[in-house]
């Protein structure tokens, strides 16, 4: 925590705004816009999920529609293509960013066509932080009208070519959960240049409660909003939030210092234009032994890592989807590992995570 969200929590109690409206829900969407730029509106919600639900929807997705999704991420970004009762397409990585490949994007595109289904959208992840390839994937998108749903959950804080992720999909969303580079102990939002859209969210995330003196609804809608005592933690958060992207940043090149010179470890590097908020500090081991071994001297030391994510197109719950894949991200599953990143790390402890690394790898 910072120094202030106290102050806006104390606010909220000492004028009754406990409820999912209110001076901060208001005060965090406007410190979120001013911080993203590029004239985007912001719906502050219960959670990144439910922000990736409520941008599906709207973007029109329904049962027995198929969307793309990139394979190589935490869940969340495919459970709600099946809350709307749709089918998630998985589509690999490549190897610079490790996000989704936009060779296999458009095979999957393509594909989907041929069958005579064109997918009803495509979901992107900045994954790690790190921005995907906007560029060719956006263009993919325009070139077969196809929506983009923009996952920076893990990204904010980040940027391509100068312009804040967040501001890239027809619909971005934002996480603030108790893990992210700035939290609001449960929290989301959905981000879009389409004030319509926005809109729209804040309305279904309310029940979808029509205009009218009585209680009338004229499509299902949603508990989603987020509560007055929550969004006060946010804009605390937000005032430091420069301050964790840099130490972040500190994290990743402390450890890239220390570790690059290793035989075998590997670490991501940054492409031309990209800046990654480095929320996660990761490595590449050479082997699926290797990255157990590290794994587990730090475990034994009650340093808690992580490997990389494993891949959906893996995962025993959708292994009934179709996916495309050429073995990337299977490959960076098996020798990837997350090191601790959090932002109140010191060098001491950064020090002693390096050392039992070095210990095992030497």
């Amino acid at each position: 925590m910072g120094s202030n969200e106290q102050n806006y929590i104390n606010e909220a109690f000492r004028t009754n705004w406990i409820a999912p409206l209110g001076p901060n829900v208001t005060g965090f969407e406007d410190a979120i816009e001013k911080y993203l730029e590029n004239e985007v509106y912001v719906a502050a919600l219960s959670s990144g999920t439910a922000a990736i639900h409520l941008g599906l929807k709207i973007l029109g997705v329904g049962a027995g529609d198929t969307v793309l999704c990139q394979s190589f991420t935490f869940s969340a970004s495919a459970n709600p293509i099946l809350y709307l009762g749709a089918h998630p397409i998985f589509v690999d990585s490549e190897q610079e960013t490790w996000n989704i490949s936009p060779q296999l994007l458009e095979e999957a595109v393509q594909q989907s066509i041929q069958r005579g289904k064109k997918p009803k959208a495509i979901i992107a992840v900045h994954l790690y932080g790190m921005p995907y390839k906007v560029h060719e994937i956006h263009a993919i998108g325009q070139k077969y009208s196809i929506p983009i749903l923009e996952d920076s959950a893990e990204a904010l804080g980040s940027s391509w070519e100068g312009r804040k992720c967040g501001t890239f999909g027809d619909i971005a969303i934002l996480s603030f959960n108790g893990n992210k580079i700035i939290t609001t102990s449960g929290g989301g939002a959905l981000v879009s240049a389409n004030k319509a859209y926005s809109d729209k969210a804040v309305f279904l995330a309310t029940q979808a409660r029509d205009h009218a003196a009585h209680y009338q609804h004229s499509e299902i809608g949603h508990n989603y909003r987020m509560s007055n005592i929550l969004a006060g933690i946010g804009r605390g958060q937000m005032e430091v939030l420069e301050d964790r992207v840099a130490a972040r940043r500190r994290n990743y090149d402390y450890y890239m210092e220390h570790l690059q010179n290793l035989e075998g470890i590997s670490f991501i590097p940054e492409l031309e234009g990209m800046f990654s908020n480095r929320w996660l500090s990761c490595i590449l081991t050479p082997s699926y032994g290797a990255r157990e071994q590290i794994r587990l001297a730090l475990e034994n030391e009650n340093i808690e890592s992580r490997p990389l994510w494993k891949p959906m197109h893996l995962q025993p719950v959708f292994e009934k989807e179709i996916h495309f894949s050429d073995g990337t991200s299977e490959d960076l599953f098996s020798r990837g590992l997350c090191l601790p990143s959090g932002s109140n790390l010191i060098s001491d402890d950064l020090d002693r995570i390096i050392e039992i690394i070095r210990s095992v790898v030497i």
